[in-house]
């Protein structure tokens, strides 16, 4: 066995430095013990004789009475009442051996001067030791400072005043600093909140941003629609400073529908360009959705996706009674099912991989699980790819919402949602004519299947969805630029994945039977300024730091996209951000045409853009890029 290592290199240092300093003290000491006695008079020699001929008595006898009251390996830098106590202790004992040992070996000296360098011993050799804490306590402060963040909170309502308790009560936690709050009521500004001052409104965030020395900024307004969110990060991006935010009241909400405000300092995370670049958050009503899944068996196919993830998570937060996962592609399926598990250990949870082009796959699926709800959100969603690989759009996109719709029929689901687009609405592109035909689909299999209510929820582009726009920009602005837009006028509607799932269970809940429902998504949003939005986002300079570059349209691209053909009219929902198209008339030999259609995308022929228009008449066909 190898010897036990009592004290490091470090800790000999120490004690060797504390045994140097007690015997430089003890010598001051003892002189100013002398001058102290005869008033800093004239000293008579003998005495001065007599202390240096006996000084190496004295310091062994120190040295063995500090090192036995632990002097010496006491952890000074957190001395307590204990150490204060062996301090005096050791000082005195000191100097009553020496007292004894003088007199009894006659060694001249005057008694008083044992009872001053007692007293003079006490307040150096404690001083010395107590001050390691002293030193540690200010360090820690300066230390403590120089972590601080000089931190402004915009919005003085009850989320600022929680926030601002919660990271006073607990500082291990937090950096922060709060240094004032910034409010657009003028009733507030020169008012207190939490002893801070709100210094003014969102247009002087820059001005005091300086003045105060901001580093970060927390918009804690959980309330406010995105368009005021926006106003305030565009204030927020003229400083240099970091911005976090207090998440949307729908992010905070509960299982019941509540807002859970506990804990909200550790709800602040950092600024999303989904908090500023969506439309305002649609409302939905989370109790009649929570009540429309719970006990129920679920299936979402292409559940690893960015939607069907999205809708997997938050039917997950419904309880459920089974929520089956049905993906081709096994990582993003695999990364879903954890991340739920984690979340909800207690969920039934099933994960399948398999394609939805394969019935007798689906068929066993659905055979293995008496299914309440299907969410369909399994596609090829690619534009500009799907027009290099037409066929395959309408192998995976029609064959498998044909597949699968059929089956939900045929066992007796009793809602099917497909998840749609609104590149369906008179499309320019061969993905956008295929998600045409799957609302023709569920609309025709609604009306044959008497067991099931059909729906399509139909919706624009999702922010940070896979292949949007935005994972284009922010990975083009990392690699220094240029961030490319194929038009200058180009617009599109946008919207966030929560809001997105939100729309597609609440219509979930609306179904009756055959419906298309629309998202009013209000103004479409210029892609041109998008993009300068996000370069700015990311703390640079659109055209200075990073240069936007027009590249032209694309096969199949829309200037513009539209939310809703002209003949089938719109019709309201208890939800006024949500309509209904009213369904079409299909022709009677839509399913054989379908049939036919899939079989030649089977066989892979150069005409299947042709053929496709034949049965979406309102299809413009574009072959350019095809291969």
């Amino acid at each position: 066995m190898g010897k036990v290592k009592l004290f490091s290199r470090r800790k000999y240092n120490k004690i060797f430095s504390f045994v140097l300093l007690d015997l430089l003290i003890l010598i001051f000491t003892a002189v100013c013990a002398l001058y102290i006695r005869y008033d800093f008079g004239n000293v008579p020699l003998l005495y001065y004789n007599n202390i240096l001929e006996f000084l190496w008595i004295d310091a062994i006898i120190m040295i063995v009475i500090f090192a036995f009251f632990r002097l010496y390996t006491s952890v000074w830098s957190y001395a307590s009442i204990l150490e204060i106590t062996n301090t005096v202790s050791a000082c005195i004992l000191f100097e009553i051996v020496t007292f004894l040992y003088k007199t009894g070996f006659g060694i001249n000296l005057p008694r008083s001067c044992y009872f001053i360098q007692a007293m003079l011993l006490i307040i150096m050799v404690g001083g010395v030791r107590f001050s390691y804490r002293l030193v540690r306590n200010i360090m820690q402060r300066l230390d403590y400072r120089k972590r601080d963040i000089n931190t402004m909170i915009v919005g003085a309502g009850e989320a600022g005043r929680l926030l601002i308790n919660e990271i006073a009560v607990n500082k291990k936690g937090f950096n922060n600093k709060v240094v004032c709050f910034i409010d657009d009521d003028r009733e507030k500004i020169g008012s207190y909140i939490g002893g801070k001052l709100i210094v003014g409104n969102s247009k002087t965030i820059e001005h005091n941003a300086l003045k105060y020395n901001i580093s970060e900024i927390i918009i804690a307004m959980p309330s406010a629609n995105k368009e005021t969110i926006a106003s305030i990060v565009d204030e927020c991006q003229k400083t240099k400073c970091t911005i976090k935010i207090l998440p949307m009241i729908n992010e905070l909400l509960d299982a019941k529908g509540n807002v859970d405000l506990t804990n909200i300092a550790k709800k602040v995370r950092p600024l999303s360009y989904e908090d500023f670049l969506g439309r305002s958050e649609i409302v939905v009503d989370v109790k009649e959705i929570a009540n429309s899944i719970k006990n129920k068996t679920i299936l979402v196919t292409g559940g690893g996706g960015s939607i069907g993830s999205e809708l997997c998570r938050q039917v997950a937060k419904c309880n459920p009674k089974k929520l089956v996962i049905f993906d081709i592609y096994e990582n993003n399926a695999y990364d879903i099912e954890q991340e739920l598990l984690r979340n909800y250990p207690n969920i039934n949870l099933e994960t399948i991989i398999g394609s939805v082009r394969d019935y007798d796959r689906m068929e066993k699926v659905f055979k293995n699980n008496k299914f309440d709800t299907v969410f369909h959100a399994a596609a090829h969603k690619h534009v500009p790819l799907m027009e290099v690989s037409p066929n395959e759009a309408i192998k995976n996109n029609c064959l498998g919402t044909l597949n699968t719709a059929r089956l939900a029929g045929i066992y007796k689901v009793n809602k099917f949602v497909l998840i749609s687009t609104d590149k369906a609405v008179r499309p320019t592109n061969v993905m956008g004519a295929s998600k045409r035909i799957c609302e023709m689909i569920i609309q025709t299999l609604d009306k044959e299947y008497k067991h099931t209510d059909y729906v399509a929820v139909r919706f624009g582009n999702v922010l940070g969805s896979n292949g949007s726009v935005i994972p284009l920009f922010l990975k083009q602005i990392e690699n220094g630029g240029p961030v490319t837009v194929t038009h200058k006028d180009i617009t599109r509607f946008f919207m966030t994945i929560p809001e997105a799932v939100s729309l597609v269970l609440q219509a979930s809940v609306y179904a009756e039977g055959g419906e298309i429902f629309v998202l009013d998504m209000g103004k479409p949003v210029k892609i041109y300024e998008l993009a300068e939005k996000i370069i700015r986002y990311k703390g640079f300079e659109p055209n200075k730091d990073i240069e936007i570059k027009i590249t032209g349209l694309r096969p199949g691209e829309k200037l513009y996209e539209e939310m809703l053909m002209e003949e089938e009219g719109l019709k309201e929902t208890p939800n006024k951000l949500i309509h209904i198209g009213e369904p079409i008339e299909i022709k009677e030999s839509f399913l054989s045409d379908l049939d036919k259609l899939i079989e030649t995308a089977y066989k892979n022929n150069d005409d299947i853009k042709d053929k496709v228009a034949k049965i979406v008449t309102t299809y413009k066909v574009d072959k350019r890029g095809e291969k």
